[in-house]
């Protein structure tokens, strides 16, 4: 067993090795250290996409959201301005019947 090393020394079971350079390693144990270095990738990948993923999610909710209340307000602008409509041509509707009258 290894002695300590002195503290702020580097410890030695965290030296970085290149398994190509080790000796004594055989090429079964470089072969799976070599497997082993792809699936830390490969799954430092995956937690950076899944990251992008959640983002590209929220930004599409977003956009929805956008849409479905733009749609929701300017469906009730338009009953406003039937509303107003309707309320001109009957204020018309009064104006021509006083008009009328007036004449009369």
């Amino acid at each position: 067993m290894a002695a300590p090393r002195e503290p702020g020394g580097e410890a030695p079971f965290a030296q970085r090795i290149d398994p190509e350079r080790e000796p004594g390693l055989s090429p079964q144990q470089r072969l799976l250290m070599a497997q082993v270095e792809r699936a830390q990738r490969q799954r430092a990948l995956q937690r950076r996409l899944r990251g992008r993923n959640a983002l590209v999610a929220l930004g599409f909710g977003a956009v929805v959201l956008g849409i479905y209340g733009y749609t929701f307000y300017s469906v009730s602008q338009e009953r406003f301005l039937d509303d107003l409509e309707q309320e001109a041509e009957a204020a018309r509707a009064r104006a021509r019947a006083r008009a009328e009258s007036a004449k009369s």
